[in-house]
């Protein structure tokens, strides 16, 4: 019977040949085995979800054993000394032995007889080298040492080294390891935060209440998949960082309002907004992804928000003479997601120096295409996950340069006192290192014209 490692180096497999949502690819995993017992599901996240996030030094830990060059090692047997050094060097929950031989069973079921050998010696010796490694210099070498010790890529390392200095930059690139509280949006018109908390701890589970929102719930421990809990079944909550939730806030949504959620994906915003509104109003919600829409609609059915109604289809190919206009537009547009590496670690490893730039310029014309749905007197909302100026302030001021007939609206005073630290230049931006939440930014504009 296939074990919690053993799956672990299946999907981080899948994972490292095909881009995919690591949590999705574990669930289902999962759900093809409804006999794993819980420990072995909560291993299983953990193996997943720490070599996804430490895959840069678990790389140079093997590449200081190799002897041969490391674009030579296949990926699978890559994958399968990621996941072992993981185990021997970062997890002290696994003995050695067990993490060795279990990885070496791998190896012999799945690759040629000389791989085992192989990957057992790296193994032993890393066992035997343990804390003696030759360390970058901080002083001499910075971005090795940072891109070393704290697994991120060498190019993220120098633009964080640039904007920030060697000390922000640490911070920054420390607070992306960590693991981040899943946190819960709480579904007011059913439940009382407090009476939801008292709940959870009653069946178990460690939470805490937001430092930031009142609405919302920390729960705090090991990863786990939420969907089988029976309060998020029940609609009482649904996952959602704070600076997620901030971003509905700064939108200001009414009750009887017409809202326009132009990319929408699986609507953590949308239904946010719409409960906002008392569920009384309309909003529509597209993305160009029907797959995630689908997954929209059962959560708002959980939630019993029954105004919202979703398009699938491409945010510029959908066009005001068909949806006509709006009292406030959000535009949560696609991003290179720098800003929730705690919870999207494989991100990292997936996105390109250039990526930012590229995203910018596909959000540039988002928001311009945006802006067309907002009726005089209505609001603008401009939203990323990401820290890179490029994709935010960048294209924010870019389009309150081009458009006269628009005010900038300062978030400050849309927030509660606990976020003031958050706003900068009348732009809501957060940190992980700075706020202890994802790293957002989101601008506002009223249409005045």
């Amino acid at each position: 019977m296939i074990n919690a490692r053993r799956l672990a180096y299946q999907v981080l497999l899948n994972l490292d040949k095909q881009a995919s949502y690591p949590d999705r690819v574990i669930r289902g995993s999962l759900q093809r085995r409804p006999d794993f017992k819980e420990e072995d599901r909560a291993l299983l996240t953990e193996l997943v979800y720490g070599v996804l996030r430490w895959q840069g030094l678990l790389d140079w830990h093997a590449d200081q054993m190799i002897k041969i060059k490391p674009q030579k090692v296949a990926p699978e047997i890559r994958v399968l000394l990621r996941l072992a050094l993981y185990q021997v060097l970062l997890l002290d929950r696994i003995p050695d032995h067990a993490a060795v031989n279990e990885t070496v069973k791998i190896a012999k079921s799945t690759q040629p007889v000389h791989v085992a050998g192989f990957v057992n010696a790296i193994l032993r010796e890393a066992i035997r080298r343990k804390g003696r490694w030759e360390w970058p210099s901080p002083e001499t070498e910075p971005e090795d040492y940072l891109a070393v010790t704290t697994s991120h890529p060498h190019w993220f390392v120098l633009r964080c080294l640039e904007e920030f200095g060697f000390d922000e930059a640490l911070s920054l690139c420390r607070a992306n390891n960590t693991v981040a509280p899943l946190v819960l949006r709480v579904n007011t018109h059913k439940i009382p935060a407090v009476e939801l908390m008292d709940c959870m701890s009653g069946a178990g589970l460690n939470v805490q209440p937001s430092p930031v929102l009142p609405d919302a719930i920390r729960l705090i421990g090991p990863r786990q998949d939420v969907s089988r809990l029976s309060f998020y079944r029940r609609g009482l909550g649904y996952v959602q960082d704070e600076a997620s939730q901030l971003v509905s806030l700064i939108l200001r949504p009414s009750p009887g309002e017409r809202i326009l959620d132009i990319c929408a994906g699986f609507g953590g915003k949308s239904t946010h907004v719409a409960g906002l509104m008392q569920n009384r109003g309309e909003v529509i919600a597209v993305d160009q992804s029907s797959w995630k829409l689908q997954e929209l609609q059962q959560n708002a059915r959980r939630q019993d928000i029954t105004i919202i109604k979703t398009i699938a289809a491409d945010a510029m190919d959908v066009q005001p003479v068909r949806l006509g206009s709006f009292d406030r537009v959000l535009l949560d547009a696609p991003c290179s997601g720098f800003g929730t590496l705690r919870r999207k670690p494989d991100i990292k490893w997936r996105r390109h120096p250039k990526d930012p730039y590229r995203f910018s310029r596909i959000q540039r014309r988002l928001l311009e295409h945006a802006s067309l749905f907002v009726k005089k007197g209505g609001v603008l909302v401009y939203a990323t996950c990401t820290i890179f100026p490029e994709e935010d302030e960048g294209v924010a001021m870019e389009f309150s340069g081009r458009h006269k007939d628009w005010a900038l609206e300062p978030v400050d005073h849309v927030l509660p006192e606990s976020c003031r630290d958050m706003v900068r230049e009348g732009f809501f931006r957060s940190w992980p290192h700075r706020h202890g939440v994802d790293g957002f930014f989101a601008a506002g504009w009223r249409r005045v014209n």
